[in-house]
């Protein structure tokens, strides 16, 4: 349902690795919401992993500021 409301297009197009032709469905919120179509799009496989599960992103710790 998804490839067909997208047009089988890609809707993330990663520069260096789109193939344009969807051929699976990235979850934009995690499959822990189940697959809800108002959080999913049409994909290439390799954009789909590079991008990988939305809710694992590692993100740096903040630091302390000690002086300003």
């Amino acid at each position: 349902m998804v490839l067909v409301r997208d047009g089988y297009l890609c809707q993330l197009r990663l520069p260096g690795v789109c193939t344009t032709q969807a051929d699976c469905v990235h979850h934009t919120r995690g499959k822990a919401l189940g697959d809800d179509p108002r959080w999913l799009l049409a994909s290439c496989t390799p954009c789909n992993l590079r991008i990988g599960d939305p809710t694992k992103l590692s993100r740096p710790q903040p630091k302390r500021m000690t002086q300003w």
